[in-house]
């Protein structure tokens, strides 16, 4: 299924979940985005399709005769749609607990709340609850490759785009069938059939550069069966080799990083220079982030740019 029509009908239960009152369906047209606005024929035939597509999946919607009104009107029960009261063992709910950490937000939540804005804008008196905290499920990561991967894995769509290696200033392109989004000590990686090398691969979300573009049509990745994603991630696709950092260091500050220098300059200008060896450019900007504006990096220009993607984010 799309992520179009998934949001459609998303909002198509939101709006008869929220309502207080039945909703023809020239209201249900205006209030739900996704709905043709110019073709009468074209809506009748989506809306029908969408009516049975969530009928199939169990949710009732009810179709109210008002004979004081010439068109039908449409709602969700409440005590229909809900659920009964559920017991979770222990294990179970800290397996729930732990997706509540890791999903935050929805990436349908701004459809949805733009759904309940316009039924409100309308007149349509609707509830509070519904469209609010419970539909906030989104995956809080700043790598901005994560939605684009995100949909290649859902659809089964093959993947190309630029990857900087671990200890590598190089960025190479990628062709990549994805088979799964996997989180591993607070990063996000990629793992899936690298095409390029004829192998199975990992690759970490910060380490992608530009955008993610899409190969041919959706469907065609196959994931083999029985496949261990976190035991992919558990060695990267390639070996980090050790470099040489230059920071520039104010002066009387930063004692620790001072002792963990190979080399340090002092400097005529308030500012000392020093040479520290690593192997992961992320792993030091997290570290140089921390020191503010005590520190700079110099070289080399990805340990750099990590650093400047981190007080962005800091920023933001």
């Amino acid at each position: 299924m799309s992520r179009r029509k998934t949001e459609r009908l998303l909002n198509l239960v939101i709006c008869l979940l929220a309502t207080r009152r039945p909703l023809s369906a020239e209201q249900i047209r205006q209030a739900v985005p996704g709905y043709d606005r110019d073709g009468d024929e074209a809506f009748q035939r989506m809306f029908e399709r969408d009516k049975n597509e969530l009928r199939e999946i169990g949710i009732p919607i009810d179709v109210v005769r008002d004979p004081w009104e010439d068109e039908p009107g449409y709602r969700i029960e409440r005590q229909s749609y809900e659920l009964p009261e559920i017991t979770l063992e222990p294990d179970e709910a800290a397996v729930l607990g732990l997706a509540a950490q890791v999903w935050q937000r929805a990436s349908l939540a701004e459809a949805a709340s733009g759904a309940l804005l316009k039924l409100r804008a309308g007149g349509v008196s609707t509830d509070q609850p519904v469209g609010t905290g419970a539909l906030e499920l989104r995956v809080d990561t700043r790598d901005p490759a994560f939605p684009a991967l995100w949909d290649a894995v859902r659809d089964r769509r093959v993947v190309r785009f630029d990857y900087r290696g671990a200890g590598s200033e190089s960025v190479r392109s990628r062709t990549v069938e994805p088979w799964g989004v996997v989180s591993r000590r607070g990063r996000w990686y990629l793992a899936g059939f690298d095409r390029g090398r004829d192998a199975p691969r990992a690759f970490r979300l910060s380490r992608i550069t530009g955008q993610v573009a899409t190969v041919g049509r959706p469907g065609v990745v196959e994931v083999p069966e029985g496949v261990d994603l976190k035991a992919m991630v558990g060695f990267p696709d390639e070996p980090a080799e050790e470099r040489v950092a230059v920071v520039r260091v104010r002066q009387g500050t930063c004692e620790g990083l001072r002792q963990l220098s190979t080399a340090l300059h002092a400097g005529d200008d308030g500012w000392d220079e020093a040479e520290l060896v690593f192997s992961d450019p992320e792993r030091l900007a997290g570290w140089m982030a921390s020191l503010g504006a005590d520190v700079e990096v110099v070289q080399p220009p990805d340990a750099r740019e990590a650093v400047i993607c981190r007080l962005k984010g800091a920023v933001a």
